[in-house]
């Protein structure tokens, strides 16, 4: 399966965006972590904007930088969103007012719950009616997530759009599933090259447990580990470098996905 790449978006820990990212994940600059930093949105009315949890806003960052090096309208482009933890501060507040003696819930909370919530401000954002897929897939969600964009890119020969965003637990869920930080990533897919494109992907199966793609600065590779949407960061590094690169990652427990980086 080959699709092509028209725009990136990130944001996680020291990695404010892309365009400013791009010099660390090449290596050309040192990698240094700082607090994960949402700047406010255009996207969403200000009531929107008010009720929407961080998971939410992460995504919409990401998808609106990808977007802006893109030549196409995300209106008009269909949309996968893959999370391992969802939005777990509602999840968090919900369980504790279960707990109570109090144990009605605020509507608000309870769409915000749902594991497509993200999916349904991007819809609002952007007044899109297109298809919108999400999934989780544990600390495979990146992956899975890309399997799906692929496969609905080369089924219906149009643009897709992922997404991919992790937020930390609240405790006590924390100590269960501990995530090390807030981290989202976003790419356009399309099924041809166009003036916007600047590289290919290939996706390939492969049987056996993979020996992942490390990160060679140790905050990076820290920061991989940590949180299952940064299992991005190799194949967003390989998109830095001229010559591109083969990543591996895990998949399902006895296959394992090999995603090849060339440039257009």
């Amino acid at each position: 399966m080959r699709v092509f790449v028209e725009g990136v978006g990130l944001l996680g820990p020291g990695l404010p965006g892309w365009q400013a990212s791009r010099p660390v994940l090449a290596g050309g600059e040192e990698y240094r972590s700082a607090p994960t930093i949402i700047g406010a949105s255009d996207l969403l009315p200000v009531a929107e904007r008010r009720r929407s949890p961080v998971p939410v806003r992460l995504a919409l960052a990401v998808g609106q930088e990808a977007f802006k090096n893109a030549s196409h309208d995300a209106a008009m482009t269909a949309t996968v969103f893959a999370s391992s933890s969802g939005e777990g501060e509602t999840l968090h507040q919900m369980c504790e007012t279960l707990a109570s003696a109090d144990r009605d819930v605020s509507p608000t909370r309870f769409h915000n719950s749902v594991h497509n919530a993200a999916s349904g401000y991007w819809g609002i954002a952007n007044r899109s009616h297109e298809a919108s897929t999400s999934l989780c897939c544990y600390d495979a969600s990146f992956a899975a997530g890309l399997v799906e964009a692929v496969t609905q890119v080369a089924a219906s020969g149009k643009p897709v759009a992922l997404i991919a965003y992790d937020q930390p637990y609240p405790e006590p869920l924390h100590s269960v599933r501990p995530l090390l930080a807030s981290f989202a990533t976003a790419l356009v897919l399309t099924p041809q090259a166009t003036r916007s494109a600047f590289a290919a992907l290939e996706l390939e199966f492969l049987e056996g447990k993979a020996h992942s793609t490390r990160m060679s600065d140790p905050g990076l590779e820290e920061m991989r580990l940590g949180t299952p949407a940064a299992r991005a960061l190799p194949v967003l590094q390989a998109l830095t470098r001229t010559a591109g690169g083969h990543v591996e990652m895990d998949f399902l427990a006895d296959k394992r996905l090999r995603v090849t980086v060339s440039p257009c």
